[in-house]
């Protein structure tokens, strides 16, 4: 089965579904990524150099996890100035060439500009209007972004666990050294293992990632 992760910056996949990744690709499934944003220019100090360092970096992690990735250039967290036809245009394209069964991509509430409108351009570009739509398109929180949008409660009711998984995804998470933080940071390691036992917790297994189904046809 062929499984689709379209999202806005370079760590976003690792941080929000890193571990069911590795273990999709374990298990024989092939896992395609889709970055749509060329990440790390919103910060002041930023330069071109730290963009380009990120694709050898996303593409380190990708091996990791055991997927592929592919990366596009849209400005960092400034999504909202670029045409919303332009990002559904993209995400359709990169659908056509991949097919995924199943497609998983950002929460809708994201307190991240990018994230919401990725969010916004996969379901666009989703839609179920012939046969070779994705069965199935969910989203994931990631720290220190998903959680900080204190109006909106993310209300998960699909889980993935990761239980022997959950180490890689902290590997493939260290290939982006400059984006990880001491605990208690959300990008911490301490704190993505936290995460993932409380949802792991949440149906009485070790560890687990939480994901909410947008769109599911049987």
């Amino acid at each position: 089965m062929n499984i689709g992760i379209v999202v806005a910056h370079p760590d976003d996949e690792v941080l929000g579904c890193g571990g069911s990744i590795a273990r999709w690709a374990r298990g024989g499934h092939a896992v395609q990524t889709l970055i749509l944003g060329q990440g790390a220019m919103a910060r002041a100090e930023a330069t071109l150099a730290d963009v380009e360092r990120l694709t050898p970096q996303a593409e380190e992690a990708a091996h990791v996890l055991g997927a592929s990735v592919h990366r596009l250039t849209f400005p960092d967290n400034r999504f909202d100035a670029v045409p919303l036809l332009d990002l559904c245009r993209a995400v359709e394209t990169w659908l056509a060439e991949v097919a995924p069964h199943e497609v998983y991509t950002h929460h809708p509430g994201c307190l991240n500009v990018d994230h919401r409108l990725t969010a916004e351009a996969v379901l666009v570009a989703t839609r179920p209007i012939d046969r070779a739509a994705p069965r199935l398109v969910a989203s994931f929180e990631v720290p220190s972004a998903t959680e900080w949008a204190f109006a909106t409660t993310v209300r998960p009711n699909l889980f993935v666990e990761v239980t022997e998984t959950l180490e890689t995804k902290i590997q493939a998470m260290r290939c982006y050294a400059e984006e990880m933080r001491p605990f208690p940071h959300p990008r911490s390691p301490e704190m993505l293992r936290a995460l993932a036992q409380r949802w792991g917790a949440v149906i009485g297994v070790p560890a687990a990632e939480a994901f909410t189904i947008l769109r599911e046809i049987r």
